[in-house]
């Protein structure tokens, strides 16, 4: 496998995509969030993903007011941030996980990108060993400075697209978006609802209008069969509340184990195709 470091972000992602396709699957992208249930468990869950089959890692760096993020999230969120856990420890964390060979990006809110300035963060990212960030609270009209400073850097850049993005919209966000496009299979937050396939196939189809990139469907994927269900029509599967949820449920020593269980059960549903 090609080390992490020759490549920029949005080729490492490619490979990984790439991976998946030719043993016939949807790629599997597991979220986590940063330093929870501590930074010791946080290593072991994300390795332990790895392990269990995940092609790509989504980074959950906690904001305090998410607009994206269910209860799931939040309350994970809310953990780290009690804990007094700063964005540079969890970036410490984040380059901790160098060693494993699939793509991490970091998932978070472009308040903490402009607070620690934009040229800075890109360089945080980037020296941590990611591949790439998701904002998705920051409009496709106003990143013009966040991306030339992630270009910079190599960084990707994923935008979210949804149901009710126009064509205009959807044409920017395949524009601009490197890595993939993220298709969101549900209106609202994380973690509360099932993936709509009526609402997501259609768009996943529109998104593919305006882009030669994948798309990677997010928001509602909570199991196997869900994962089963979004694989037979998307490029990628993002599961991320249900593996916060199993981290967080029960003794904390076996917050690994409960993440490796669940992983091995959603890489085995986008294998349905």
């Amino acid at each position: 496998m090609t080390p992490a470091t020759s490549l920029d972000g949005s080729a490492r992602i490619a490979e990984a995509f790439a991976r998946a396709k030719t043993e016939d699957r949807a790629a599997l992208i597991v979220y986590l969030t940063a330093c929870y249930p501590d930074a010791a468990l946080s290593k072991a869950c994300f390795e332990a993903a790895v392990d269990a089959g995940a092609d790509i890692l989504e980074v959950g760096i906690p904001f305090s007011d998410p607009m994206m993020d269910g209860p799931v999230i939040q309350a994970a969120n809310q953990h780290v941030l009690e804990a007094g856990t700063t964005v540079t420890d969890q970036l410490e964390m984040i380059a901790s996980l160098r060693h494993l060979e699939v793509p991490t990006l970091a998932m978070t809110y472009v308040t903490i990108a402009d607070t620690r300035g934009y040229a800075r963060f890109a360089d945080e990212l980037a020296e941590a060993g990611l591949a790439g960030v998701i904002l998705p609270d920051l409009p496709i009209s106003e990143a013009e400075g966040w991306l030339t400073e992630a270009t910079r850097r190599g960084l990707a850049t994923v935008f979210l697209a949804s149901s009710v993005s126009t064509d205009e919209r959807l044409e920017a966000i395949g524009r601009r978006s490197s890595g993939w496009v993220y298709a969101t299979g549900l209106m609202g937050v994380t973690g509360v609802k099932s993936v709509s396939a009526a609402l997501t196939r259609p768009l996943v189809e529109r998104v593919r209008t305006h882009t030669d990139l994948p798309v990677a469907v997010g928001i509602g994927v909570r199991d196997r069969a869900s994962a089963a269900e979004v694989a037979r029509y998307a490029d990628g599967v993002i599961v991320g509340s249900s593996i916060v949820r199993a981290a967080g449920e029960g003794d904390p020593s076996g917050a690994p184990d409960r993440v490796a269980a669940l992983v091995r059960e959603l890489r085995a549903g986008v294998a349905e195709r």
